[in-house]
């Protein structure tokens, strides 16, 4: 009786220590979403560069917004891109990473260890995110959102080198009808060292915790009620 005593035991610990290393595991876990209605806080411009107009020609320049929501600790780059208005979304663990790969690109720009012909492995070198994804082409249209990949990594566009940020395909399926279904493009983002230092400094927690006692008075999470729940 009780070595069956003392094998029930022991499954149900095997039991419980499976199933906490399944629900850590996987890429449930890294997903999170945001609710476009959530109050907001903007917290600054950044300049970066996008190829041209599908991707022909050289760089060129464009402002970005930076918008941070504190109910999900989250930060925004708003930019538009090939007529499409993209809501590009960082959760915390992202812009650590974020952090931490410039510092590794920094390193290996000081030291000449970037490869001019680095292709696919270079664009994702410093590693991969999870970001969540809004993008819209007029207001009328439908509204997609979405979680994908966001690659950290650098290129050489003539022959000069950038820091990347890679967004890859995000894919929506719409609950009512595939007509609605969308996917995104793949965007490169091009920084150059202190266009990438000058997000780095944005994404600061730190920074944004400083952000949410100044602002502690005028920014509430919205009411239950007023929730959309289907995240637009």
């Amino acid at each position: 009786m009780k070595h069956q005593y003392k094998l029930i035991i022991s499954f149900l610990i095997i039991l419980v220590i499976f199933s906490a290393c399944t629900t850590n595991s996987g890429k449930d876990t890294l997903e999170f979403i945001v609710n476009q209605n959530s109050p907001q806080i903007p917290i600054g411009e950044i300049e970066l560069q996008f190829t041209t107009l599908m991707g022909m020609g050289g760089l060129r320049k464009q402002t970005v917004n930076v918008i941070y929501f504190p109910v999900e600790d989250a930060v925004c780059l708003l930019y538009r891109q090939d007529f499409m208005n993209y809501h590009q979304f960082w959760s915390r663990m992202g812009r650590q990473a974020f952090i931490t790969a410039l510092q590794n690109y920094n390193q290996d720009y000081e030291t000449r260890s970037l490869e001019r012909r680095g292709g696919r492995n270079a664009a994702r070198k410093y590693g991969t995110v999870r970001g969540y994804l809004i993008w819209q082409q007029f207001s009328i249209a439908v509204r997609a959102r979405a979680n994908m990949n966001v690659e950290l990594g650098y290129a050489f566009k003539d022959r000069m080198p950038y820091f990347t940020i890679s967004q890859r395909e995000a894919e929506y399926k719409d609950a009512v009808t595939r007509d609605n279904d969308r996917t995104s493009q793949n965007i490169t983002m091009y920084f150059t060292r202190a266009q990438a230092a000058e997000l780095a400094a944005l994404f600061e927690q730190h920074h944004l915790n400083e952000l949410i006692s100044r602002d502690a008075g005028s920014v509430h999470p919205l009411e239950t009620a007023d929730i959309d729940i289907d995240y637009y």
